[in-house]
């Protein structure tokens, strides 16, 4: 899950504005193969969600969709980015009352979720080992 928030220059008060409105921006996610997991248009600010099913470096890009308004505003456009992985993506409380789960129920469900991304770690650095071994061996025949 990703948060980001963009600020336009204002040339006047030579500072970044607290908001952008009427700016746009569009997410576009790859997984390591290249293909697009998410692509999106979004508002000034907001948030994107995507679920990976491939292990690896994954590639975030964000776009403006106006460069004619940060062009028009001095060319400068800040974007804060907040990415979050795995079982703290949750929101917890909002599960609990959905559900309508007791706190023993919820930290039990706080607790599968670690032992989930546990295992999703050690299912990668398995993939990582068992590629790095075969890059040896191929290198070791050379």
């Amino acid at each position: 899950a990703g948060n980001y928030r963009t600020q336009l220059w204002d040339k006047q008060s030579e500072s970044f504005l607290p908001s952008t409105p009427g700016l746009g921006m569009h997410v576009e996610v790859k997984d390591p193969d290249g293909k697009v997991v998410l692509s999106r248009q979004y508002g000034s600010e907001g948030r994107f969600t995507f679920t990976s099913h491939t292990p690896g470096e994954h590639q975030i890009c964000l776009h403006s969709n106006s460069t004619r308004m940060a062009l028009f505003a001095g060319g400068k456009l800040r974007v804060h980015l907040d990415i979050q992985v795995g079982e703290h993506t949750n929101n917890y409380p909002e599960i609990a009352a959905k559900d309508k789960l007791t706190e023993l129920q919820l930290r039990a469900r706080q607790l599968l979720d670690q032992v989930e991304q546990i295992q999703k770690e050690q299912n990668y650095q398995r993939y990582r080992e068992e590629r790095f071994r075969m890059t040896s061996e191929s290198t070791n025949q050379r």
